[in-house]
């Protein structure tokens, strides 16, 4: 690949050349190998935007493989960042990841809230929506009054 040949230019143990090594690997179908280059890369003080998308996409390979827990770590991780214009793809992994973990009305919360900014009308019912979906309705609880 050519990918291999223009990394071999780096230091082995460059994280650059083990993130775009990764992204070879994973675009082509082989997370099971992109797994450990793109954590190699971040462990190794990978930066900026590539490491956001070493992120991202080790969490998504990490679905891929089975391994939903550390998948779901890792984007939460991500969330609690500062925004960014990767934000909607790390939401959008996210959601994947908790459907395969049967955590759908989360997944769908997440999918929904990341939408509703980007809608010409109807973003604050949306995002409404989307944490009513995680979060208790106090007035459809019947002992809601109870504890009020």
């Amino acid at each position: 690949m050519l990918i291999e040949e223009l990394v071999k230019e780096l230091d082995p143990e460059h994280p650059v050349g083990l993130f775009e090594r990764a992204c070879s690997l994973d675009s082509t179908g082989h997370s099971d190998l992109a797994v450990p280059l793109y954590t190699q890369a971040i462990e190794l003080g990978l930066t900026g935007y590539r490491r956001r998308r070493a992120s991202i996409q080790l969490a998504s390979s990490l679905r891929n493989v089975g391994d939903l827990q550390r998948s779901i770590a890792l984007l939460e991780a991500e969330r609690a960042l500062p925004a960014d214009e990767l934000s909607d793809a790390v939401a959008a992994v996210l959601a994947l990841v908790l459907t395969d973990a049967g955590r759908e009305r989360e997944a769908v919360s997440i999918a929904v809230a990341a939408l509703a900014p980007h809608l010409p009308r109807y973003q604050r019912s949306m995002a409404n929506y989307a944490r009513l979906l995680v979060e208790p309705d106090p007035a459809a609880d019947p002992e809601a009054d109870v504890r009020s």
